[in-house]
């Protein structure tokens, strides 16, 4: 009887917990059975795993084989385990010592002549491998960008002799770290373009300094979908955690590595599950791919209400749970929304040449395709009006305006970084009063003006936030009625039409 255990990594979202490949060779009838997996991945990994070791000119053990993947219970999906099982073999077979798998981790898939390739999801196997202190065994692709994980260990070979060689090997050399084949950074419109529209530009780099969520109704060609395309450009370098969970989520998806904020637009014909997440696999959706980004959406009442209702729970937790039949992961989604509307269908309401011919209640369906509770939770509103001509020919600026703006903004962002640790965004209401430091007399006028105004507590507490970026941007500690005034200003997008409230 020989028996063999090799450790893995299997994939559950973003992490990745560790698999034991265990290898019994006994007497009897030749078979081949793989547990632990289903019948269906079982049939494929054997048939992988037996073209590679005949391809290699290794010895196949004429044995009654048993693998296990354990723990049996947990979902294991790729073919990541067919480097593993072989190594396995080799070992219970004692064609590799068993020396040559102590402290070491083994990832990949094989090819019919024994060649290695590469998995989905090698980054997170790599940083629990690194925590873990194993050295990891991988492909050649894709192997200098998971050496450049600080303390990581990592070996490649072309194909599996030429592994079996590395790791009896008796100082085998390790890759070495090279730089990140990261995605070409978009080029972002300057925010100069934004001709005639000062409040908006205002708008803008108010959103950026404190992460806040934007919503912009206006008619068709006002700028709406220009100025949600300036704000990743006015967004500043992400903090290290933040971009390390990007790179995960796009080393999952199998997309290259990005440097700085991302930005996703997704069509209004998206799912739920395009949007959220979901599919058999349970794989992160835009809300995550946008994570430390801009999530745009355009024409945001053509979305379903139902797409729409999913976004009110990750904008308060930064987070999405992802749950099928039979998987649950944890994504991160702390994204910034950007939302555009028209005033109505023709996109006319309101106008000053008096255009529009839609009825009020078409406007107010229209304009309730958007529910409350979701843009209650978005912090600026902003109602936008078609810009004077003379100044759309205005001559451009000598410089770009949002090269000079992010500095700023950088500036504004370490400053609240330092001082409650998150954005202004994600202060929680009690926190957020805190690091206000209103007055007694500011606080007796924000009181008469929330009654007056009859907002709701969450409202109020994103005032606070929008009017502390205010002061931040200003320079000035304590908040004042003036930074207050101008938060209260940013407040829920009006539906009164014609004299009927929407």
């Amino acid at each position: 009887m020989h028996l063999a255990f090799i450790e893995t990594r299997s994939q559950a979202g973003i992490s990745a917990p560790p698999v034991t490949v265990e290898v019994h060779l006994s007497a009897g009838l030749p078979a081949f059975q793989v547990v632990g997996v289903t019948d269906a991945a079982s049939r494929e990994i054997r048939s992988r795993v037996r073209s590679a070791i005949v391809s290699s000119h290794l010895k196949w053990p004429d044995f009654n084989i048993t693998i296990n993947l354990s723990p049996t219970e947990q979902i294991k999906q790729g073919a990541r385990f067919d480097l593993p099982i072989a190594i396995g073999l080799l070992v219970a077979s004692n064609q590799l010592p068993r020396e040559a798998i102590e402290n070491r981790e083994f990832l990949g898939e094989l090819s019919l002549d024994g060649s290695l390739r590469p998995s989905l999801g090698a980054l997170s196997a790599t940083l629990s491998a690194t925590d873990a202190k194993h050295t990891l065994c991988v492909a050649p692709d894709g192997a200098a960008q998971l050496a450049s994980v600080p303390g990581s260990r990592i070996l490649a070979a072309t194909d599996l002799l030429s592994l079996c060689a590395v790791l009896q090997a008796r100082e085998p050399a390790l890759v070495k770290p090279g730089s990140d084949p990261l995605a070409p950074i978009p080029n972002y419109p300057d925010l100069s373009q934004l001709r005639g529209q000062p409040f908006l530009c205002r708008a803008l780099e108010l959103a950026a300094a404190g992460g806040h969520h934007l919503l912009m109704c206006g008619p068709p060609g006002v700028g709406k979908t220009l100025a949600a395309s300036v704000l990743p450009g006015l967004l500043p370098p992400l903090q290290p955690k933040t971009q390390q969970q990007i790179w995960l989520i796009r080393d999952l998806m199998g997309l290259p590595r990005v440097s700085g904020p991302t930005f996703r637009a997704p069509h209004h014909s998206s799912t739920i599950a395009a949007l959220i997440g979901g599919t058999a696999r349970a794989t992160p959706g835009e809300i995550s791919m946008a994570h430390g980004g801009v999530l745009f959406l355009d024409e945001v009442t053509e979305f379903p209400r139902a797409v729409l209702n999913q976004l009110r729970q990750p904008l308060e937790s930064g987070e999405i749970t992802v749950v099928r039949a039979q998987h649950q992961y944890r994504y991160p989604a702390r994204f910034q929304l950007v939302a555009a509307m028209n005033p109505c269908p023709c996109g006319q309401a309101d106008s000053e040449d008096g255009g529009c011919r839609c009825s009020p209640d078409i406007i107010r369906r229209y304009r309730q395709s958007v529910s409350g509770p979701l843009t209650d939770r978005i912090d600026l509103h902003v109602t936008l009006t078609k810009p004077p001509h003379e100044q759309l020919l205005s001559p451009p600026p000598e410089r770009r305006l949002s090269a000079h703006l992010m500095q700023r903004i950088a500036s504004v962002q370490a400053h609240q970084y330092g001082r409650q640790g998150c954005l202004n965004r994600d202060l929680s209401g009690e926190r957020a009063l805190a690091v206000c430091a209103l007055s007694a007399t500011t606080r007796a006028r924000f009181i008469e003006a929330l009654a007056s105004l009859s907002l709701s507590a969450r409202s109020a507490h994103r005032r606070l936030r929008v009017a502390r970026t205010l002061a931040d941007l200003d320079g000035i500690e304590d908040v004042s009625m003036a930074h207050l005034n101008t938060a209260l200003s940013f407040r829920e997008t009006p539906t009164e039409v014609g004299g009927v409230k929407g």
